[in-house]
């Protein structure tokens, strides 16, 4: 029983094991690294894949999470408006202001021609307000609290000067770009740091004492508290030359008001509402507030500052604590608002993504206003929508927080944010019912994220995130960020995917099925993180619809064929051993059964699983709707490895019985009649030409890769058993193959026999294929239709004149670009080499003579020489 058993062991071969993860390596290194299309040229960087275990997953993505900064923006930040003591100053309009107007019919003229005399546009600096640039601050209502916003902008950081120590030739080196932006900012102001040491800060400070005078003033650094994404905030604490201590703090607008000081009720108010239309413009908001401390104060919280800093527990915990006890009755000074543009080519991207059917979710540390009109501009979110606002900044709340009570706090938020999902989650279903068009868009904070992710409210989110088209996540942490992916992930069971390009986002990336590092302004440690690494954002639409689309096809095909070429193989053995009463007699030679997957049917489904593709790379993207196949896992069902299933067991009977009775009066040239290896050589003979040709049945684009792998892998077949069957030694048992192959093709029975029944096993699958194809057609079927006469699209993309490839690269590249031969196989083919140095000559390239190109030339030439000839006769 148990050597019965073996007999099917070829079912299931280690051989697929080994061609699934040696077409994913191939695809990784040589299409997905060596796509043009995802080369970003300005930064020399191309698309790396840091994995191979993923393909298939790009193709089926269903949930994308982003960052916004660094990810949908530039991460090149520029100081732009600012509002002090309570008066705004800026009067640039940002490019969301723009769209915006634009959305609603107003046309808004480039502002370069209003600008003032005193406006500077420098890295990290966009300013224009002549009244309070060079020293016109001091004319204002509010000089001193100007003084106090400028000094801040230059004390409370961590920023390291570079270079020499003018304000023309000084470079900044940041943790972020904001914070390189501010210290940018008081250096224009006329507050310019330009040196740093351990203890101090020296800051060259303009206008201060009287109009034009510039001295430089050291202030001692005493304390750092440093920024992180709990804390949201950043403080030091620092002594004047003339023995004044004060704290400066900048942060979150939410984190910097809940602690202020009681009073300044107008100032606090109309801060707000600056914010506020900052955040409408997408700007990216900061508020800063000082503190002034006595000595004795100052000491006593030292003293526990020093405490927890030399804890070897829970350090970062106690300093947070300690930090808590200081950063309190802070007086607001003002806010600052910085702008970060959109990545070029992205609101085309997400509109390409979400016609796909993936849903794209915003995680972003700003405020809400911001966070929505930075959708708006991307795309996310139109007016068309209907959106649910869940937000923590209502006047209930506010009253709430003003009482200064957490545990009410607490529990007002987590009954407003229940009662919020509840209704949002009944009205979006009757929305759905009522409109079923039309796309939802829920927008939530973190603070009220933090009450929704409890395990009570958890389900509620999920249900209602489900439904909508696309969510926007403002004022989380990292923390969050990977909890929401997490919910998703488990929740909703689809394949995710996380993008992101900072430090804060890594752990969203490693929570989700797919990760993706952009490599941008803050270091490495997103791309060290992730699966695949690309330089902007939108490289997503090649990465999905075109790489991702293709790999999931491909390995389907490939995972589907070698099971059914299995299942054929293995099911011809089982119909032998009802001949045999299930004793274990093998029906194949022991080579043929190692042999069959290893070197007979190896190479072509390896062809397919790199060169397969149903349409071109435009296409893709030109019909994203083809990437839901994908997304619904159409080619991978129970039905379709049904299909193949039934026509396996279809043709391991015509195989077997057929060549079985066809080999009952079937005799030698020496009048033998043909015994069991005689029929199990032809049996073989005839699965490995027919599943070699049914993979071909199977391709939807035909190369000369394909051609040369199924002859090749035929033409082998027949090798091996000339050699083998020539060959008897003392070591073979019973003598099986010796001379079997030679009787086989000296009797009309062979021939006869290896045409016909790979016609009859076939012409099931044909007839299948046929009507599937014309009544039950794919989407991509539909387009290969569509597009079936078309030449093949090129796209032509011209190098960057401030390109950074090399001489040799760019001729290189202007050579992969050439048109070629198309195939004549299909419309949707690929393409054969050829008349590469003709297209070269007419693009100017120099390209050396490819041997087919002499032939086919010398073929032309004998064609168009033999008329001539005929004339002359």
């Amino acid at each position: 029983m148990f050597t019965l058993i073996t007999l099917y062991s070829t079912i299931i071969p280690i051989s697929l094991y080994v061609s699934i993860e040696m077409i994913k390596f191939i695809q990784c290194t040589q299409f997905i690294n060596n796509d043009l299309h995802m080369y970003h040229a300005e930064s020399n960087t191309p698309a790396l894949a840091r994995t191979s275990n993923l393909n298939e997953e790009l193709g089926q993505v269903e949930y994308i999470f982003s960052d916004k900064t660094g990810t949908l923006t530039r991460n090149l930040m520029e100081f732009f408006k600012c509002s002090i003591g309570g008066e705004m100053y800026g009067t640039g309009i940002t490019e969301i202001e723009k769209g915006g107007a634009e959305r609603a019919g107003v046309r808004i003229d480039g502002d370069e021609d209003k600008r003032s005399a005193a406006a500077v546009h420098e890295k990290g600096f966009n300013f224009d307000d002549a009244r309070i640039m060079r020293g016109a601050w001091r004319n204002e209502s509010n000089p001193e609290a100007c003084k106090e916003f400028f000094r801040c902008l230059a004390l409370c950081h961590t920023v390291l000067p570079e270079g020499e120590e003018t304000p023309e030739k000084i470079s900044y080196q940041a943790a972020s770009p904001d914070e390189a932006a501010l210290v940018a900012a008081a250096k224009n102001f006329g507050f310019f740091f330009y040196r740093r040491t351990p203890t101090t800060v020296i800051v060259r400070e303009s206008h201060v004492e009287r109009m034009g005078s510039i001295q430089d003033v050291q202030y001692e650094i005493l304390n750092v508290l440093e920024f992180n994404s709990t804390r949201k905030r950043q403080s030091v604490v620092c002594r004047f030359p003339n023995g004044r201590l004060v704290l400066y703090c900048k942060g979150a607008d939410n984190v910097i008001y809940e602690r202020l000081a009681d009073g300044n009720h107008v100032m606090k108010k109309t801060s707000r509402e600056h914010l506020e239309q900052f955040g409408s413009a997408g700007l990216r908001t900061l508020c800063l507030a000082y503190r002034d401390l006595s000595r004795e104060q100052y000491e006593s919280w030292n003293e526990k500052f020093i405490q927890a800093k030399s804890s070897l527990r829970d350090r970062d915990k106690k300093l947070d604590e300690v930090a808590e006890l200081i950063e309190k009755d802070l007086i607001l000074i003002g806010c600052t608002a910085i702008e970060d543009k959109l990545q070029e080519g992205v609101p085309a991207c997400i509109e390409t993504l979400s016609a796909a059917g993936i849903k794209i979710w915003v995680l972003t540390g700003d405020k809400m206003e911001t966070a929505i009109n930075i959708a708006y501009a991307c795309s996310l979110v139109n007016n068309d929508m209907k959106q649910f606002i869940i937000s923590s900044e209502t006047d209930a709340i506010r009253e709430v927080e003003d009482r200064g009570d957490p545990v009410e706090i607490a529990r007002i938020i987590k009954d407003s944010v229940k009662q919020s999902l509840k209704s949002y989650h009944e009205e979006a279903q009757h929305s759905l019912i009522s409109t079923p068009g039309r796309k939802l868009a829920l927008i939530i904070d973190g603070k009220c994220l933090m009450y929704a992710l409890d395990p009570t409210l958890r389900v509620d989110l999920l249900g209602l995130s489900l439904i909508c088209h696309s969510v926007v996540c403002c004022r989380v942490s990292p923390l969050q960020k990977a909890q929401v992916t997490s919910l998703v992930k488990k929740g909703a069971r689809k394949i995710t995917l996380s993008i992101g390009d900072g430090a804060n986002d890594v752990s969203m990336i490693q929570a989700a099925h797919v990760g993706i590092g952009i490599s941008g302004q803050e270091g490495m440690q997103a791309v060290m993180a992730s699966d695949f690494a690309i330089a902007q954002f939108r490289y997503l639409t090649d990465l999905l619809l075109v790489h991702g689309r293709w790999s999931y096809l491909r390995l389907c095909k490939v995972i589907t064929y070698f099971f059914y070429k299995n299942l054929t193989f293995t099911l011809t053995q089982f119909w032998f051993t009802f001949q045999t009463g299930f004793s274990g007699q093998r029906f194949y030679d022991d080579w043929f059964q190692s042999l069959y997957n290893v070197i007979f049917t190896a190479l072509p489904v390896i062809i397919v699983g790199l060169f397969d593709k149903d349409v071109n790379a435009s296409l893709s993207k030109k019909y994203p709707q083809l990437y839901q196949e994908g997304i619904r896992n159409s080619f991978f069902k129970w039905r379709v490895i049904a299909v193949w299933a039934f026509f396996a067991f279809y043709q391991s009977i015509v195989f077997y019985y057929f060549t079985a009775a066809a080999s009952q009066h079937g005799h030698g040239s020496s009048g033998k009649i043909l015994g069991l290896w005689d029929v199990s050589t032809m049996a073989f003979t005839c699965v490995v030409v027919t599943v070699n040709l049914r993979l071909l049945m199977a391709c939807n684009s035909i190369t000369r890769w394909h051609y040369f792998s199924v002859a090749g892998s035929i033409a082998a077949w027949f090798l091996f058993i000339f050699i083998y069957s020539a060959i008897m030694t003392s070591f073979d048992r019973q003598e099986n193959e010796y001379f079997v192959i030679y009787v086989l093709m000296s009797t009309f029975f062979f021939y006869l026999t290896l045409l016909l029944v790979p016609i009859i096993a076939l012409f099931g699958d044909f007839l299948y294929l046929s009507i599937q194809r014309w009544l039950f057609p794919y989407n991509y079927q539909i387009i290969q239709e569509m597009h079936k006469d078309d030449p093949h699209e090129y796209s032509m993309i011209q190098l960057p004149e401030r390109s950074h490839l090399s001489p040799e690269e760019a001729r290189s590249y202007a050579i992969s670009m050439l048109p070629r031969e198309t195939s004549k196989h299909t419309g949707f083919a690929f393409d054969s080499p050829g008349y590469e140095s003709f297209f070269a000559s007419q693009q100017g390239v120099g390209v050396p003579h490819k041997p087919w190109d002499v032939a086919r030339r010398a073929s032309m030439k004998k064609q168009r020489q033999q008329p001539q000839r005929s004339e002359r006769s």
